[in-house]
């Protein structure tokens, strides 16, 4: 079956970042660098790999460094660089504001996670899409939202990025799903719980991270379910898919292949991305290395 390209993706980038405080007071947590690339060009140039054409970056009043990254390299930059004779860094920055179609939306709305859904609903125009963070992310090859994709091609519904995760600490952090393994690491879902709290309350090890596909049928029930918010309740797009699955909606879990999942959304995980990016990298990895072997000893 023939099914429609996922071709967009919203970037929820709005959060103050406060546990970065006082770095993240001009700076957005998504601009931390790993090494030479800011945090949210990772989950960008991810998306690109898995076929995204536009996406949609749902930001904060302080976030305009964001927009300016992915804009068109600026003509005091441009000269200095012509005039040192970096070409090679030339075209490496030059090439960021080519990766897709950029649009900015300023979010609005109650606190929650479903909120930059609906501020870029009318950019989806009944498409489907992926949805993601911008502070964390699954380095896998292939890329995680390529595997994602190729699952949606193949079953259609909604696909969730899955690891496994069984730390007594996971089950307060995640959302865990529940149904059927209809093959190895695909799970047909019955149930999504957040924050289960334990292992026991919890329907399996395997939890909700960072990434999904969604079926444009998913905006009916925030709709709704943002109609009947209690005050003060925090807006959260798991109770939608919940609703959406007893509805007869397919919503599939997909354990990345071959993936590590990274948390920078706070210190201690920021740093621990750091240390393994630099680890990986081609250029500056052995030196690390033997940095690190010395500061052990």
């Amino acid at each position: 079956m023939q099914r429609q390209k996922v071709r967009k993706a919203v970037i929820a980038a709005a959060g103050f970042g406060t546990r970065f405080l006082p770095q993240t007071k001009a700076m957005p947590k998504e601009m931390l660098p790993l090494i030479d690339k800011p945090i949210i060009q990772y989950i960008v140039e991810e998306l690109v790999e898995a076929g995204i054409e536009d996406i949609i970056i749902v930001t904060g009043y302080h976030k305009r460094s964001i927009e300016d990254h992915f804009d068109h390299i600026s003509t005091d930059l441009l000269t200095n660089l012509e005039a040192g004779g970096k070409k090679e860094l030339l075209e490496k920055t030059a090439k960021i504001s080519n990766l897709a179609n950029f649009a900015y939306i300023r979010q609005k709305g109650v606190y929650g996670n479903a909120t930059p859904l609906l501020n870029a609903e009318h950019l989806i125009a009944g498409e489907p899409f992926i949805y993601a963070f911008a502070d964390d992310f699954v380095k896998a090859s292939p890329v995680r939202f390529r595997q994602m994709v190729d699952l949606y091609n193949e079953f259609g519904g909604s696909v969730l990025t899955c690891v496994r995760a069984d730390k007594d600490d996971d089950y307060k952090r995640y959302g865990y799903v529940g149904g059927q393994e209809i093959r190895p690491g695909v799970i047909d879902m019955t149930s999504i719980i957040e924050k289960p709290g334990s292992r026991e309350a919890s329907p399996s090890n395997i939890a909700s991270v960072s990434g999904y596909i969604f079926d444009s049928v998913i905006f009916d029930y925030l709709h709704s379910q943002e109609q009947n918010l209690d005050p003060g309740a925090e807006f959260n797009q798991q109770v939608s898919m919940q609703k959406m699955l007893e509805d007869g909606h397919k919503i599939y879990g997909l354990e990345i292949k071959g993936g590590k999942y990274y948390d920078t959304g706070n210190k201690l995980e920021y740093i621990k991305t750091v240390i393994d990016f630099a680890l990986e990298h081609e250029e500056l990895g052995p030196e690390v290395a033997n940095y690190m072997k010395e500061k052990l000893q």
